[in-house]
């Protein structure tokens, strides 16, 4: 019976180090760009995803990372824990210009590009 308790506890090391080792941390998200037209009306969106933007991630003392947003604004970038500022690769005005990762999750951050229409 001991051999069987030391073999089991042995198998659930390996497996919680195995879980640590592939757990992986991030951010995960949409880029939306707004407002869209001069005048915001009920029930007709304001904002519009944005295809193809580029987000630059930067933590102090690391090179940047780069993604980019699919088809449908959304974005997902594996990245280690710990603070990061963010920009778009193309000189916009974006919110918020900074995100924390958390060790072993993905966060979900929107991005909105204010488009300047007024």
């Amino acid at each position: 019976m001991t051999r069987v308790a030391a073999l089991v506890a042995v198998l659930g090391l390996v497996a919680a180090s195995g879980a640590g080792a592939t757990a992986r941390s991030g951010l995960r998200g949409i880029v939306t760009r707004g407002p869209i037209t001069p005048m915001c009306i009920a029930e007709t969106p304001c904002s519009a995803p944005v295809a193809g933007a580029t987000l630059v991630f930067q933590r102090a003392g690391h090179a940047a990372v780069r993604t980019r947003t699919g088809s449908d604004g959304t974005y997902k970038i594996v990245l280690a824990p710990g603070a990061y500022s963010v920009a778009l690769a193309s000189p916009r005005r974006m919110g918020p210009t900074s995100a924390r990762v958390t060790s072993g999750l993905f966060r979900t951050v929107d991005f909105s590009i204010d488009t300047g229409i007024r």
